[in-house]
């Protein structure tokens, strides 16, 4: 079996820098050349290691789910108290909008909304992302009435949507510049939302 030349660059430091950019410019903003070179390989490494610029941006968006956006998914599941765990799911991900380069709030939200056609598939596993989120937010206010802690006419489908488009409300704000505190407030106001047990 031929082996062929070894890689000259960090697969893993390059899948990082390619993150990075997307997550700061979204999907169609994000130009190959620059890709590339914050990734420092050129044409043939790139298409050799990635394949194409939509398949590099679904392994940044495996990267980003399982490192920087786990965290608000993590505290979800594993805070007891179903309050705190809304809470703390919202804190999180606003830490995360701020935290991101540019401020390009959440690479899930923001990544890419309007595409041109050719890129409807890659638009369409961001939507399913999302609703991801929203069914796991969904499943932990169901456990929340299981434990006797949200009343049982609690509409979780409805709450579930308010807080994923919560999420996406403060990945927008962080992007536009909004301050620390304004985005605290909007998670203070939004938990009015969620009924006492």
């Amino acid at each position: 079996m031929a082996r062929g030349r070894p890689r000259s660059f960090d697969r893993d430091a390059a899948l990082k820098s390619a993150m990075e950019i997307f997550w700061a410019k979204g999907f169609e903003a994000t130009q190959l050349a620059e890709l590339m070179s914050a990734m420092g390989i050129n044409p043939p490494s790139f298409y050799a290691a990635f394949g194409s610029k939509e398949a590099l941006y679904r392994e940044a968006l495996d990267l980003y789910l399982s490192t920087v956006g786990a965290g608000s998914m993590k505290v979800l599941a594993e805070t007891q108290n179903v309050r705190a765990a809304i809470e703390g799911m919202l804190l999180a991900s606003l830490n995360i909008a701020l935290s991101s380069p540019s401020s390009g709030g959440c690479m899930v939200s923001l990544g890419l909304f309007n595409c041109q056609e050719q890129n409807a598939p890659l638009r369409g596993h961001m939507r399913e992302l999302r609703r991801s989120t929203e069914r796991l937010i969904r499943q932990r206010l169901e456990r929340g009435i299981a434990e006797g802690e949200l009343p049982t006419e609690t509409d979780t489908a409805r709450l579930a949507t308010y807080f994923s488009t919560i999420i996406q409300g403060i990945s927008l704000q962080a992007q536009d510049g909004a301050a620390r505190e304004t985005l605290l407030g909007l998670v203070e106001t939004s938990m009015a939302a969620l009924p006492n047990g």
